[in-house]
């Protein structure tokens, strides 16, 4: 009879990620928001002012930009946080998506986001990535022409020829009107 054990983090395990994660959770939402209310800021307060002088109004579009891509970022990083809720909830947290292996808790608790272990995440950036898009063709069979059979006792020569017009028949055909 085989014998099939469930790998998982015990409740205990799994209790101490989830208070770690909703801490981190809370903090990103913080986050988030100073951001936001930041954008808002800018935004009101230079909407009066825009077309004044253009090196501000970049500098302005710049920190706007800039402040957009950490939210952006910030906004990622929550999901991240939600989905290892999810796992906290169904029991699979800690669990490698990729080798089924229970991920150390020390990088669990570096990276309470993280789905792969150490070993996976470092084979994964080793192998060349694979864009689905882009299929190697098979390589392509050229047909092979049987090559002309040659008499005995002939060679091949290569005949090249310049053929230059002379310096007397440019200067006819610069002097002569061109026909349309």
């Amino acid at each position: 009879m085989e014998h099939n054990e469930v790998v998982r983090y015990s409740d205990a395990d799994l209790e101490e990620f989830r208070i770690l994660i909703e801490t981190k959770l809370e903090r990103a939402e913080k986050h988030l928001a100073e951001l936001q209310e930041q954008i808002l800021e800018i935004t009101e307060n230079t909407s009066d002012e825009h077309g004044g002088d253009w090196v501000d109004d970049s500098s302005i579009n710049n920190d706007v930009e800039m402040l957009n891509n950490m939210a952006i970022r910030q906004r990622m990083h929550i999901q991240d946080l939600d989905n290892a809720l999810v796992r906290i909830k169904n029991k699979s947290y800690g669990i490698c998506s990729i080798t089924g292996q229970l991920i150390d808790k020390r990088r669990l608790l570096a990276v309470p986001t993280t789905t792969k272990s150490l070993a996976a995440k470092v084979a994964e950036q080793a192998a060349p990535p694979i864009d689905k898009k882009e299929k190697p063709e098979p390589p392509v069979q050229e047909e092979k022409k049987p090559a002309p059979q040659e008499k005995p006792g002939t060679t091949k020569r290569i005949i090249t020829t310049v053929i230059r017009k002379s310096s007397s028949a440019k200067k006819e055909a610069a002097g002569r009107p061109r026909r349309l």
